[in-house]
């Protein structure tokens, strides 16, 4: 059964914000009137592949020069519940508003994959435009390598390019999860690594080949699934840790880090860098109790208005799983494709200002612009062509672009030409076009805040200047021309998405091959207060070669500018909370409020400083049931419990903390722990562990066989643990949010693990699985949810 509800654990204003973040997004949008192009929907409901495919992992989008969206995934058997057997090899979605999709092929057929991928499954595919060429990158996990496919149009057909990595990659870890990414100098650099660290080096002219040093970025326990943007002075490298792919077990968080540089040293929202050896803060979007499960494997998208969307895979916890595949020889996990609002809130980025994945109506993305249009009708109606030569324009067809605005100047023709679109967007605004250049000396633009060829402002790609260069005109005068180099080999005759954003009296530009925030341009300037003002959006050409497409505006996105608050324990529940302040240890006298499962643990004792408990030799893991747990009754109704921990671990495996218990079988545990990378080069985690143990809902009869981790903040040595509970009555579930502090005060708050209600759960401590290391614990404090 179909599961929607709103996520837990937030201030009580939650769901109130909620509903006005979707009336301020659904409020900021234009009144539709593109030519060419359907009204944009007003709401969409995740996943948005439904109707399309039954699953489609690791997705990457890009708007193509057609006008429309296109959507790759992970080799999966996407047409089960159509009746195939079997597997797409990297399926292709299309879209003309970004939430309604239809199949549009795959990139692979057994007829002609590539005999060196030697049989291998194709994972995690990465798409970019580069110099007239669709680039999808994408992982060939039998070969532990990166493959690369181009194409002159998003469906193909597909030139094989080989492999991108050389062998050793020179990466201490799995060769898969790619990602491309340019810089303003126009350096390409490859991203790609998987359990557990994330690597970058250069990629060569023609961007088919890593090339020089090889740098570690980020490390972490199944850190993977790269996606690299720039967002003003920033470099922002986000990715997935925790496990992606084990129904309602899978672990999964998109998490993010910042540099000024796009090879580091990326820091999370804590200051933590990525490559320490600790678990990391800066989660993006992560379970938040409500049907989605392991949210992760992001890429970005933006759509007409300027507001970015988190484009993921999750989990339905109602049918997590597929069907036996492959005449029952593989056996996978359903991850349908979501998309989501990304909010930048004080320099970071996040998923509906904290809220998380969305489960039922949600404002949808702007697809559709106030006023502009595609040319794939054809012709220049609802155009009107100004200044020089204004004869010039026609419009032609290519397979990808399809139809497209082309200008020929007359023989003397030196003077700017303009071609306007019907009607005035708002002063407020982005606005853009894909523009080339293929004659020296020509030059192509973009239009906007248009009266006249005398009161306008115009972002050029300027190829005599080999620049990106805006020129604002007020009363037929300029009010100055800004200049920024495009970097050299820059492709001026293939088409180059240049965009436009203005705010007030600020105005932003930008050049990229793609609309995938990587920049090869960008500029930002203040304007006279008269040339902030609604207007025409258009394209201009001056000279010969110019050409334009996919020319409009739309109101400017609204941001969120604030996190939803997350909701604060409450009134300290003295009776089910201990100071550790007595000589007796817990448990051990009557009338005691606490009990012990296994124990009392040999070696615990009171200290001047509450409870000392010695790790044991012992396991509290699926059958190998054998710790110590101390425990009490936990209150009615919805609590936080929260613990003061000292621990400086030695050795793998080693952990202590708060754990949440039903039986040995069904549990959750918020723990101090070190654990081992999988990269073979010794390095262990101190990570900051939320696990939990329980039956699988798709096994008949649910048995309890299934246990997994998420990771939450960064570790030290004392740190402060937090478990929040909140049983949801409708849904039959208890559901659990962890949260770390490491000084009490400022908490690093994670995602939410569930189970079905089977029983009543009690607060406890942990100290376990290898000896060696002792756990302090100064206090148990339980509050009552306010």
């Amino acid at each position: 059964m179909r599961r929607t509800r709103s996520p837990r654990f937030l201030s009580r204003w939650t769901a109130g914000a909620a509903s006005l973040l979707c009336v301020f997004a659904l409020a900021s949008a234009p009144s539709y009137g593109a030519q060419d192009r359907p009204a944009t929907a007003a709401t969409y409901t995740n996943p948005v592949s439904t109707g399309a495919v039954d699953t489609f992992p690791d997705p990457a989008m890009i708007r193509g020069k057609d006008g429309l969206w296109y959507a790759y995934g992970t080799q999966n058997p996407v047409k089960q519940s159509e009746g195939e057997d079997g597997e797409r090899m990297l399926p292709i979605l299309r879209s003309a508003d970004m939430v309604t999709w239809e199949y549009a092929g795959e990139v692979f057929t057994p007829a002609n994959k590539p005999a060196w991928h030697n049989g291998s499954r194709l994972w995690a595919p990465e798409v970019r435009y580069a110099s007239g060429l669709y680039h999808l990158y994408y992982s060939v996990p039998g070969r532990n390598t990166v493959g690369l496919v181009t194409s002159a149009t998003p469906t193909g057909p597909w030139t094989d390019r080989g492999a991108v990595l050389p062998s050793p990659s020179g990466c201490p870890t799995g060769n898969i999860d790619q990602a491309q990414f340019t810089d303003t100098d126009g350096t390409p650099y490859l991203y790609w690594g998987s359990y557990d660290t994330v690597c970058v080096a250069k990629l060569n002219a023609d961007l088919s080949r890593t090339e020089g040093e090889v740098t570690q970025v980020a490390r972490g326990r199944r850190a993977e699934g790269a996606f690299v943007v720039r967002r003003k002075d920033f470099y922002y490298l986000f990715y997935s840790d925790a496990g992606c792919c084990d129904g309602a077990y899978s672990g999964y968080q998109v998490k993010v880090g910042r540099s000024t540089s796009p090879t580091g040293p990326f820091t999370d929202d804590e200051g933590t860098d990525l490559m320490a050896l600790t678990s990391k803060a800066g989660v993006v979007a992560g379970a938040n109790g409500n049907r989605w499960i392991g949210p992760g494997h992001n890429s970005l998208q933006t759509d007409l208005a300027g507001q970015d969307w988190l484009v993921y895979h999750g989990i339905p916890a109602e049918s997590p799983d597929l069907a036996p595949a492959s005449n029952g020889t593989l056996k996978l996990t359903r991850r349908p494709m979501l998309i989501d609002r990304l909010d930048w809130i004080d320099g970071w980025p996040v998923v509906r200002a904290g809220t998380g994945p969305s489960d039922g109506p949600t404002a949808a993305p702007v697809t559709a612009w106030a006023t502009g249009g595609t040319f794939n009708e054809g012709g220049l109606s609802g155009w009107r062509a100004e200044g020089g030569t204004p004869a010039g324009w026609a419009v032609e067809n290519d397979p990808d672009a399809r139809g497209h605005a082309v200008h020929t100047p007359g023989a003397t023709g030196t003077s700017a030409a303009y071609l306007v679109a019907a009607g005035r967007a708002p002063a407020d605004l982005r606005a853009e076009a894909d523009l080339r250049v293929t004659k020296a000396g020509g030059a192509a633009g973009l239009t906007v805040a248009y009266r006249d060829p005398g009161n306008r402002i115009v972002a050029w790609l300027d190829r005599a200047r080999g620049a990106l260069v805006t020129d604002v005109r007020v009363g037929g005068r300029s009010r100055g021309e800004q200049v920024t180099a495009l970097p050299p080999g820059f492709s001026w005759g293939t088409w180059n998405n240049v965009s436009v954003e203005i705010r007030g009296k600020r105005l932003t530009a930008e050049v990229t091959g793609d609309r995938l925030r990587d920049p090869v341009a960008l500029q930002s300037r203040d304007l006279p207060a008269a040339a902030a003002r609604k207007g025409a959006v258009g394209a201009v050409a001056r000279g010969a070669g110019a050409a334009a497409d996919n020319v409009g505006a739309a109101a400017l996105y609204r941001p969120v500018t604030k996190r939803v608050a997350v909701t604060p324990p409450g009134r300290l529940l003295t009776g089910h909370s201990d100071e550790f302040d007595t000589a007796t240890v817990p448990g051990t006298s009557a009338g005691s409020p606490w009990q012990w499962v296994r124990g009392p643990a040999a070696g615990v004792a009171m200290t001047g400083g509450g409870l000392s408990w010695p790790t044991q030799n012992a396991e509290l893991h699926l059958g190998g049931n054998t710790a110590s747990v101390l425990l009490r009754d936990a209150p009615e109704g919805d609590f936080t419990v929260e613990t003061k921990l000292r621990f400086t671990p030695g050795q793998v495996a080693q952990q202590a903390g708060l754990v949440l218990y039903e039986n040995d079988d069904r549990w959750f545990k918020l723990v101090h722990s070190v654990l081992p990378l999988t990269n073979g080069d010794g390095a262990v985690l101190d990570v900051s562990e939320f696990g939990k143990e329980g039956e699988r809902p798709t096994t008949t009869p649910p048995t309890a066989v299934a246990n997994a981790p998420m990771f939450g903040g960064p570790t030290a040595d004392t740190m402060w643990l937090r478990m929040t509970y909140h049983q949801d009555t409708a849904h039959g579930e208890h559901e659990v949010r962890a949260s770390t502090s490491r000084d009490g005060v400022h908490w690093s708050t994670g995602s939410v693990w569930t189970l079905p209600v089977r029983g009543e759960l009690r607060t406890g401590l942990v100290s376990l699985n290898r000896a060696g290391a002792t756990a302090d614990f100064d206090y148990v404090r339980t509050y009552a949810t306010p």
